[in-house]
């Protein structure tokens, strides 16, 4: 599975522990490991942490760096050789799915978890409600929450990414 995991938010977490029950071994890919922007505002080891923290001690998991080429054929070829032959490929990121659709079996994440245990949340969710000030530790596992406060990414994220963010969440609406 590749996502970007910034932060693990409570949707994911749910998809892991499906993956996890579904899987012998994982591999983690984490997306745009290359950018620090607004879309992306924790840093790959912040976010390899977060991941961790959201893992705990398991044993069956590789976590996998996987950089933005700004070239779809490079990206999959790239993926391809840093995964190799795999039972599934899990992504909710359409264009990453065109992209690997002849290379693998594709499930969406949502797809893994029983419809009882899906939580309707995303990443954008979390950093618009960070960047407004709003109650966002409710959307991310608890450790995950901790790990954010207590590093002050969070009042990182606003200061350096916040308004940008809100203006983005205008454009879109």
């Amino acid at each position: 599975m590749v996502a970007r995991w910034r932060p693990v938010h409570n949707g994911q977490d749910v998809v892991l522990r499906a993956l996890f029950r579904a899987a012998g071994q994982v591999l983690l890919g984490i997306g745009s490991s290359n950018r620090y922007n607004a879309r992306n505002p924790f840093t790959l080891a912040e976010t390899e942490d977060m991941l961790r923290l959201a893992l705990g001690d398991r044993d069956n998991c590789r976590i996998i760096p996987i950089p933005d080429l700004d070239d779809g054929p490079r990206w999959r070829a790239m993926v391809l050789e840093l995964f190799g032959a795999l039972d599934l490929f899990v992504t909710d990121n359409p264009y990453v799915a065109s992209l690997l659709k002849d290379d693998y079996r594709l499930l969406r994440p949502v797809d893994l978890v029983p419809p009882a245990e899906l939580v309707r949340v995303d990443g954008s969710m979390v950093r618009i409600a960070m960047a407004r000030g709003e109650r966002w530790q409710d959307w991310v596992p608890e450790k995950i929450a901790h790990y954010i406060q207590h590093n002050g990414l969070d009042a990182r994220f606003r200061r350096e990414f916040g308004l940008e963010t809100l203006a983005l969440q205008t454009v879109i609406e």
